[in-house]
């Protein structure tokens, strides 16, 4: 009898992306983020594997990478943001509109960890388990790169309607 070959973490890993679907984290940033009105954010460090926290202080809510801390306006943004730099993105997108960030939020977070938690059990041990997540994270990072983090600043219309002048009051 032949031993079964072990399938390679690169086939692990598409295995993972196809299972994830729609809900593959760049598939919801493209579709659901850049298809809105958006402002980037860069991130002044954030590798891949930084611990990344978030912190509620006296002066609001604060995003810690690393070392290095970030002052966030909400903690739905600090939540959004978080995504992206345990991915280690050095640039994004962040949706103008903040009612709808907590839901991509959620929608990401959500993500990010069925995505952690597929390659664990796909894996056969620990240590092919940090591969795997390696490399999720890496096509993850290069695919959200890849569709660029927008705009610094949201475009606005400029055209408004005014009242017909001969109307009178």
């Amino acid at each position: 009898m032949k031993a079964s070959a072990k399938p390679s973490a690169e086939t692990q890993a598409k295995g993972i992306r196809s299972i994830l679907g729609q809900s593959w984290l760049p598939d919801i940033y493209r579709n659901r983020i850049l298809s809105q009105r958006t402002r980037s954010y860069h991130f002044a460090t954030s590798k891949p594997g930084s611990r990344v926290e978030i912190q509620h202080t006296l002066l609001g809510v604060e995003l810690k990478i690393g070392r290095r801390r970030l002052s966030c306006p909400d903690l739905a943004t600090a939540r959004y943001l978080s995504v992206f730099a345990r991915v280690g993105c050095s640039a994004v997108a962040v949706p103008y509109d903040i009612s709808r960030v907590s839901l991509i939020a959620d929608e990401l977070e959500s993500s990010w960890q069925r995505m952690l938690l597929l390659a664990d059990e796909q894996a056969l041990s620990l240590t092919s388990a940090l591969k795997l997540r390696r490399l999720l994270t890496g096509w993850v990072r290069d695919e959200v790169q890849v569709a660029g983090a927008g705009p610094a600043v949201p475009e606005f219309k400029q055209s408004t309607r005014q009242r017909n002048p001969r109307v009178k009051i």
